[in-house]
């Protein structure tokens, strides 16, 4: 080390002397490898040459931290370039110790880096480390080097196996940083160390994945699925389906025992399949997975560590023999998981509301949002409650009429859910379903409804859309006890009563005729009867007989086929037993159009019923006796008497039909059982007189509902609804009581858990209608004044309460027309007296040093507010103010003081993009975005600041909590708002200037004061005499709202021309390689207007052409002209110093590095350059579309560019001279929408027209091509397919041989006919033609024999090859997460597999698709996450005073510009990192008798004895002077 040497790199390099030291005497070369692979200008600090100082280096250092600054330490220097590229590598940083001692700890520290996937083709990293050596001699030949893994003792060391030798070879003591230590670990060789790598990839983390693969998760994502599978060679078949394990599965293991052998069949999500013949022991790749095979004589193991790329489906293919068993276990991993979403928007604007969040049923397979539904199938599920937050806290606008803006109103009615009616139920009993579909919709102010997004409607729950319905038992058969036998000897009938009863307890119809339990059975009394055998029985006829008879049921035609009878005919006989018949017809109800048809009778199902039956009217009259006349003329009357009395009791009798219903629900009740007056024949009821009354049955009780009565819920009155309108409630008392039985009137109180459930409510709702708008009144405010009468305000708010029980406030018009008081009077006392001074008097001199007087009076103010003087008395014990003071003013001059006057800015400000504060000069117009702070100056000549004087509207402008008028005579305006626009006038003395605010997105008009237009007018009119009184005021010199058209026409084109700017405008790779950092910063802090500033006579102009057709070409020039003016100025133009002159500059841009916004749809724009004619210079032609191109001599290619912009995102077509133009291999289309022409030539002329079109419109620019210079030197076939090598040549030889010849002299020729249509369109086809031997000059020649013309020269080929692409076509799966790496400002990369396949979906090598274009698999996509900017710390003190080696240090990070956090510096590498270190004091140190310190290091030389060493004594002379 030298004497120059500096002395911070002197304690540098001691220390890291001292540990390369001791890492040589360990035997490891721990840091030299690292030192050498460092540039020498990342050590700052080194001494100097005479060469002089070196450029400043970009490498950084961070400023050093707390625990650095109490150790000799200085603060870590920048890490380095990662080890790897992806796959997971290492990057380190250095430090220097500043002491002359052993600093301790480490000077270098690790991290991992490239924490990224490699592509499948990019090779293991270990492998490609073996195959370095491949080019190297080992004991005298050449070796193909494979790796060796998982060496248990050295996992870091290089050691490779010789292909094919078996050789093993430590071919490096160390493997290079970021190789993993063994193939199943994260773990990797750091410095030929295994360091442990967590799954969080963190060095010395041990973190590990769950079952699931989830970093440090807990195995909630996915369940395990185990279970075993039996073959059964008996079926017949060949192989089966042992499982299917889908997508993403981990960790799968399945082990067959048995002859049996397994195969994997694979299909992706794209629907592509696969298969894998699992035929011998080792791995096996399928879709990105590995299989792991073990084949045993007895067994056969497939373990996958997984994620699975795709379903597999493992099958056994049978083997003759015994049946096999296969048992399998794997994680499974549940697909459709809940995800909450983002906050929804806020209910209100302002005035504070809330936001809620929702789950959502999210596919984690398709990435697409799934119903509910999906999500309950799995139990793990369990659905995030929504979550509630404030939003929008800030006070709303006094002058916005009133507080809070609800999203709708009574104009625009509340989405609400709309429910389609429900279908029928699926059963007609027994319990049922009944879905309908509900759809969230909004109502416009016509009265159209149409769907909208959900989260519109989640104010109010979904209603739902599915029921149980018909929840009902299904009627079933009830049969009664059985009666007494008719008989009472010998063998009888019984009877029974069978009911039909529904869920009800009716007797009603809708039971299974079939199941009907039979009503009459034989029964047997065991009392012998003595009467002659040939008596015939009589069936007796008691009470019970009669109630036993069938109730018949009428039937009806239904939809299905069913015996119909109809009516019986009358008796056969009028006396005596006879036969009565009906029809009976089988029938079926056709339902679409209500008509019945008959059937066959095999179509109904079921005994058909009887046809005929036994019928008896009256009896006969008898034979006559040997009685005379008269007596048989009597017999006949009393027979007649009596066939009446039998005709009544033969026809109609009584009969019991069912029971009443039970008296009690429970406890014990008693049912009557009913009786009816029945007509036998036709079995309907009769009047009751039709039956003899004699012969009524008896009545008959039964028990009924004995079954003790169990707790039930007993009910009080419902209370009065509490509010009149805007739903209310209702109160009624509910409890649990218990009566121990009918007869007890004691009422016990149980608990509610004694009681079934559902407990009926204690609270409804009620009144649930719109309540009238109100005035609501809010509490009083403090008073103004404490004392001498005050006021105190409240709000009064016009507000009306829904039937959803929000509260809505409105307009204040609808509300009653008198509204509450607003403002009262307070503080009536008497205040007490105190002193008031008058004004100061204006200075004794008018120039020089005087004094001014201040007189003081005591005064007192009264209730009303009035003041009035009172005796000084009154006022003794408080302080009396100074009554004088002195003045000075300018130095007295004989010169006139000049005019005051006001340096106005005549500029229209145009606001472009979002900034904290902005600042203007008066004089002109301001377009600007809501919630901007702005600053607006007043700059003056000859005359104080502090006497400036605000108007806005002609009145003067009053402080209010957003806006303040500064003592410097400017005013600020904290966040601008609607209100705020107007007309701003600044005052100096006579002088007076205007200003125009208008907020942007405002539909407010701007219009003058009515004071004004009065004085306006008394001027017009007064003009021939006086002057006004008022002169401060004058007519206004620019007009209200000139600019508002041009302007909003300019902010339409905005989102287009950012997009614009930003790719134009965006340096070359290799321009920016070449600029400085510098450089750099200030064009990023260019790229970005936040104001653009025209001047009004250029807008003037372009207003008046406005309505032209070339307006909107006006105005897109006019914005390329304002924002191509940035070059030209800077960001000072926007504050001018107090002196600057009236700026007369043309347009310029105000810029500022802020995040810009995404655009929001509008129509496609192509970006035209200025139109000059595009001439050929190099090989390589770019033209862009909208100017002509014109080529003088040959190139290799011409590219022409179409920039199109829009959102969404145009797509690009070409036509050529008006028709769609066709590609091929030598015309076709890039990636970005360019056309490439390869070879252009004079077949190529024409307009060429690129065409951008999406679904708001389209649009075109066309260029014309014309060659010139370029002669025919590509062969083109008829079908515009470029073609080489033998068409060509034999094409010139055929126009070589055509040359014009006289008679004998023509000399014999091949001539070619024009090639056939390819037999293909790809894949290889053959074309021909026919080829002769001709003699003759060109249009007289013929045929002659072919031997003729071997002389000639070889002959053409009749046939030849055509369309040799393959069959095959570049496919490409759906675009992945925007979450690649940040390329812009809220730009990132996202990437798409790519891939060749062919006409049948199969998947093939690429090489099949190298003739084709390759889509792009990279793009660039719209990302929050790359919001992010460099943010830099201060610099720190400067180690030296003077010299050339002082340095300083700072720190630099990239942050989030939202969030504020700090996130890897790789995310901001694409814009250029800023500085962290740079020389300082660069300044010459003296004379050199001169003795002083020249570093801040002198204290610690001194402290470590180090002045004796001359060169720590030169740079520390005056601490070293007394040692």
């Amino acid at each position: 080390m030298t004497g120059s040497g500096s002395l911070a790199t002197g304690l540098l390099l001691l220390a890291v002397c001292a540990e390369v030291a001791v890492g040589s005497n360990d035997g490891e070369a721990v840091f030299i490898r690292e030192f050498t692979l460092i540039r020498r200008d990342h050590l700052p600090e080194e001494p100097l040459h005479d060469s002089g100082p070196k450029p400043d280096d970009s490498s950084s250092r961070t400023a050093r931290s707390e625990e650095d600054r109490d150790t000799l330490w200085d603060a870590w220097g920048s890490w380095s370039e990662c080890s790897r590229t992806c796959g997971g590598g290492a990057s380190y940083s250095l430090r220097r110790c500043l002491s002359s001692k052993t600093c301790e700890g480490q000077n270098i520290k690790y991290r991992t880096c490239s924490n990224v996937d490699c592509p499948p083709d990019a090779g293991d990293f270990r492998a490609q480390q073996c195959s370095a050596h491949a080019d190297v001699r080992y004991q005298g030949q050449y070796h193909e080097w494979l790796p060796m893994y998982n060496d248990p003792d050295n996992p870091c060391a290089l050691k490779c196996k010789a292909k094919g030798s078996g050789l093993v070879v430590e071919l490096a003591p160390k493997v290079l940083d970021g190789t993993r230590c063994y193939t199943e670990s994260l773990d990797m060789c750091i410095s030929g160390v295994c360091q442990i790598v967590g799954c969080d990839h963190e060095l010395g983390s041990t973190v590990k994945e769950d079952n699931c693969g989830i970093c440090n998760g807990d195995g909630s994502s996915c369940r395990l699925v185990r279970g075993h599978y039996k073959s059964q060679h008996a079926s017949g078949k060949t192989e089966d389906t042992v499982v299917i394990i889908p997508y993403k599965s981990r960790h799968a293991r399945l082990v067959l025992k048995g002859p049996d052998h397994l195969y994997v069949e694979s299909k992706t999500l794209q629907g592509l399949k696969g298969e894998v013949i699992l035929d011998k022991t080792g791995q096996y790749h399928v879709e990105n997975t590995t299989l792991d095979y073990q084949k045993l004589s007895d067994k056969e193991i497939l373990r996958i560590a997984g994620p699975l790329g795709a379903d597999f489906t493992v099958k056994v293919q049978f083997v003759s023999g015994a049946d096999s068993v296969v048992q399998y276990i794997y994680y499974q991993p549940i697909i459709h998981r809940w995800r909450e979403t983002d906050f929804f928007p806020c209910s209100v604007t302002c005035g504070g509301g809330y936001q809620l969040t929702s789950a959502e049923c999210f596919d984690l397979r398709t990435s697409r949002v799934v119903v509910d539904q999906y999500c309950h199938y799995y139990p793990e599920n369990v659905k995030p409650k929504p979550k509630l937050q404030e939003c929008n806290m800030e006070p709303c606008l006094d002058s916005d009429g009133y507080k809070q803006i609800m999203p709708y109103d009574l104009y625009h009615p509340l989405p609400r859910w709309e429910s389609s009616p429900w279908t029928a139920c699926s059963t007609s009993c027994g319990g049922g379903i009944q879905s309908r579909s509900v759809s969230c919709v909004e109502e416009d102010m016509q009265g159209t409804i149409t769907p909208t997004e959900e989260w519109k409607c989640l104010y109010s729950p979904k209603t739902a859309i599915m029921q149980p319905c018909n929840t009902f038992d299904c009627p079933t058969w009830l049969a009664q006890e059985w009666s007494p036998c008719t008989v009472t000897c010998g063998q009888g009938l019984r009877y029974r009563v069978v009911l039909c009863i529904d869920h009800r307890g009716l007797h009603a119809g809708g039971c299974n005729p079939t199941t009907k339990p039979h009503i009459k059975e034989e029964c047997l009394v065991t009392v012998p009867c003595y009467k002659s055998i040939d008596t015939l029985p009589v069936e007796a006829k008691p009470v019970w007989h009669k109630q036993a008879i069938e109730l018949e049921e009428e039937v009806t035609v239904t939809e299905e086929p069913t015996f119909v009878p109809g009516p019986w005919q009358p008796c056969s006989r009028t006396c005596g037993a006879g036969t009565q018949r009906r029809t009976v017809k089988c029938q079926v109800l056709l339902s679409f159009s209500q008509t019945i048809a008959d059937l066959p009778d095999d179509e109904c199902e079921g005994d058909m019923p009887a046809t005929s039956q036994p019928c008896y009217r009256t009896p006969c009259s008898g034979v006559l006796g040997q009685g005379g006349e008269d007596k048989e003329h009597e017999e006949e009357e009393d027979e007649q008497e009596k066939g009446k009395t039998l005709q009544k009791e033969e026809l109609h009798d009584w009969e019991y039909e069912g029971f009443t219903e039970c008296s009690e629900s429970c406890g014990g009740g008693v049912q009557e059982a009913v009786v009816i007056c029945l007509n036998k024949q036709t079995r309907e009821a009769a009047d009751q007189g039709m039956c003899v009354s004699s012969r009524r049955p008896p009545q008959l009780l039964q028990d009924c509902k004995t079954q003790p009565c169990p707790p039930r819920w007993e009910t009080g009155e419902w209370s009065s609804c509490s509010a009149t309108c805007g739903v209310g409630l209702m109160t009624r008392s509910v409890a649990c009581t218990h009566r121990p039985s009918r007869d007890s009137n004691h009422t016990a109180v149980l608990r509610d858990e004694d009681c079934q459930n559902p407990k009926p409510s204690p609270v409804q709702a009620c009144n649930r209608f719109d309540c009238p708008p109100m005035w609501a009144t809010r509490d009083w405010g403090q008073c103004s004044q404490s004392c001498g009468g005050g006021v105190q305000w409240r709000q009064v708010l016009c507000k009306q309460r829904l039937a959803d029980g929000s509260i809505m406030e409105l307009p204040d018009t609808f509300c009653p027309s008198k509204s509450p008081s607003n403002q009262q009077l307070c503080g009536m006392q008497d205040c007490p007296a105190q002193w008031v001074t008058t004004e100061w008097s204006q200075c004794s001199v008018t120039c020089g040093n005087g004094i001014q007087t201040l007189q003081a009076i005591c005064r007192k103010q009264g209730e009303n507010g009035r003041y009035w003087t009172i005796d000084p008395k009154n006022c003794s014990l408080l302080a009396r103010p100074i009554k004088i003071r002195p003045c000075s003013l300018n130095h007295c001059e004989n010169s006139v003081k000049p005019d005051p006057t006001i340096l106005a800015q005549r500029k229209v400000y145009i606001q472009w993009r979002k900034a904290k504060k902005l600042q203007l000069v008066i004089g002109g117009y301001a377009y600007l975005l809501p919630w901007t702070t702005v600053v607006l100056r007043c700059p003056t000549h000859h005359f104080r600041k502090g006497h400036i004087r605000w108007l806005k509207e002609g009145k003067p402008l009053v402080s209010l909590p957003h806006l303040s008028i500064a003592s410097l005579g400017y005013v600020k305006i904290h966040q601008v708002r609607a209100s705020d626009a107007g007309i701003y006038t600044c005052m100096a003395g006579q002088a007076q200037e205007h200003f125009v605010l208008q907020i942007i997105g405002s539909k407010q008009k701007l219009s003058l004061p009515e004071s004004w237009l009065l004085e306006s007018r008394q001027q017009k009119v007064e003009r021939s005499g006086a002057t006004s009184t008022r002169e401060g005021i004058q007519e206004l010199p620019i007009s209200l709202n000139q600019y508002d058209n041009i302007v909003e026409h300019l902010l339409e084109l905005k989102g287009s021309f950012q997009d614009e700017k930003y790719l134009a405008d965006k340096p070359h790779s290799s321009e920016k390689n070449r600029s400085t950092p510098e450089d750099e910063r200030a064009s990023s802090e260019l790229s970005n207007p936040v104001v653009i500033i025209a001047d009004p006579q250029q807008l003037d102009e372009i207003t008046h052409n406005l309505g032209a057709p070339q307006g909107q070409q006006l105005i897109a020039e006019l914005l390329s002209e304002l924002t191509m003016a940035q070059s030209e100025t800077n960001e000072s133009t926007l504050h001018p110093t107090e002196s600057a002159e009236s700026s007369t500059q043309g347009p310029f841009v105000y810029r500022q590095n802020i995040k810009p916004h995404s655009s929001k749809a509008r129509k496609p724009m192509i970006i035209q350059r200025p139109k000059k004619v595009a001439v050929a210079l190099q090989s390589e032609m770019v033209a862009h579309v909208g100017t002509p191109v014109l080529l003088q001599k040959q190139v290799s290619t011409l590219e022409l560019r179409c920039e199109a912009l829009g959102s969404p995102e145009p797509s690009v077509m070409w036509t050529k001279n008006g028709k769609r133009l066709h590609y091929n291999s030598r015309v076709f289309l890039l990636s970005t929408g360019s056309l490439m022409i390869q070879s252009p030539g004079k077949g190529d002329e024409g307009l060429y027209t690129c065409t951008a079109r999406n679904r708001l419109g389209s649009t075109s620019l066309s260029s014309r091509l014309q060659v010139t210079g370029v002669k025919g030197r590509s062969c083109v076939q008829s079908n515009s397919m470029e073609t080489n090598g033998p068409a060509c040549s034999e094409r010139s030889n055929s126009s070589q041989s055509a040359e014009p010849c006289q008679g004998q002299a023509c000399p014999l020729r091949w001539q070619a006919d024009s090639w056939s249509p390819c037999s293909a369109t790809c894949g290889g086809g053959s074309q021909t033609r026919s080829v002769r031997c001709v003699k003759g000059s060109e249009g007289r020649s013929r045929e002659v024999e072919s031997k003729q013309c071997t002389g000639t020269g070889r002959r053409p080929s009749d046939t030849r090859l055509c369309n040799l692409l393959p069959c095959a076509r570049w496919a490409s799966t759906s675009w992945g997460l925007c979450h690649g790496q940040c390329v812009g400002p809220s730009l990132a990369t996202q990437h798409r597999h790519v891939y060749c396949q062919d006409t049948n979906g199969t998947k093939v090598s690429y090489r099949m698709c190298s003739g084709l274009q390759r889509p792009s698999s990279l793009k660039n996509c719209s990302t929050g996450a790359c919001a992010l900017h460099w943010r830099v710390g201060p610099w720190t003190q400067c180690t030296a005073t003077c010299g050339r080696h002082g340095f300083q240090s700072r720190q630099v990070t990239c942050m989030h510009h939202r969030t504020g956090k700090a996130t890897r510096e790789h995310h901001c590498m694409w814009r250029p990192r800023p500085p962290s270190w740079q020389r300082c004091n660069i300044l010459s140190c003296g004379r050199d008798g001169e003795c002083h310190d020249s570093t801040r290091y002198c204290e610690k030389v001194r402290q470590l004895e180090l002045c004796p060493l001359p060169q720590f004594k030169s740079r520390c002379c005056f601490s070293c002077r007394n040692t």
